[in-house]
Order: C-alpha cells, then structure tokens, then sequence
C-alpha cells in the first residue's frame, strides 16, 4: 500500500516568519500538533506541539517570537508520496516519532502527512503496533 493512499493530504505549513503564537494557533484551529516550516516552497524542517512547549514556554520566550530557526527541528524526517507505508513505518520506528511530512515525488512540496494514527486506522495493524512500540520506548 501507498501512503497516498492513507496520508491526511491537507497540510497546513508555517513560516520561519511567523510567531510561535501562531503555530500555536494554528495547530489548536486544525487540532494538530505538528506543523512543516517552509519557505519559498521549501521545506526548513517541522514545528510541533512539544517544540513550543519545550523550546519556547519553558525558556520564557514570548510568544510572539518569531519561529526562525530556533524552534524547528532539522533536518525534517519525510518520505515519498509514492512509497510504501512499511518504508513510511520503518523511518518513523528509526527515528522515534509519531508524525511525518510527506513530499510528492514530482516537485519535493508538501503533499500530506502521515501519523501513527493513519497507519493504524487505515493501514497494517502489525505495522502500527511495532511503531508504536518503538517510539513509546525511552531514549537514551
């Protein structure tokens, strides 16, 4: 199976521009907790839910601090559109995250995202229980 075939394919991005208030705002809006940082259709790296929290509120940063790069996380983990889940499954298990942009294989910009819950729902259910594993597990 494709991840065109299971990946939410609205994507909603961000600027290194914009403030930290606004991906926050954005991401209550869509109720999601992770964010492509792009920039003249290039794809910076991601903004989640926790880099805010962990990055930003806990250093005292205002909210109102642009993004920049101090925020996102790079290099942004992504696949192919046109790739199979397991090869979407096997890098999200390496890299322990539950979250991951998708490009589209004609012109490298965003074409959706695919979450653990896509994998879950609409994918193998051996495949999400060992990413799901890996990822819960503690890192060093």
């Amino acid at each position: 199976m494709k991840l065109t075939d299971i990946m939410t394919k609205e994507v909603e991005v961000v600027s290194p521009k914009d403030s930290l208030k606004e991906a926050a705002q954005k991401m209550r809006v869509h109720d999601i907790g992770f964010l492509p940082v792009t920039e003249d259709d290039r794809v910076l790296g991601v903004i989640t839910d926790r880099d805010i929290v962990v990055r930003g509120v806990a250093e005292g940063d205002d909210p109102d601090t642009k993004i920049g790069q101090k925020f996102i996380t790079t290099p942004a983990v992504f696949c192919y559109d046109d790739q199979d889940v397991e090869e979407a499954a096997k890098l999200m298990e390496d890299h322990q995250i539950r979250r991951m942009l998708v490009l589209s294989r004609k012109d490298d910009r965003p074409a959706g995202v695919i979450s653990l819950g896509d994998i879950a729902t609409r994918g193998k259910e051996k495949t999400s229980a060992k990413v799901l594993q890996s990822v819960s597990e503690p890192t060093n």
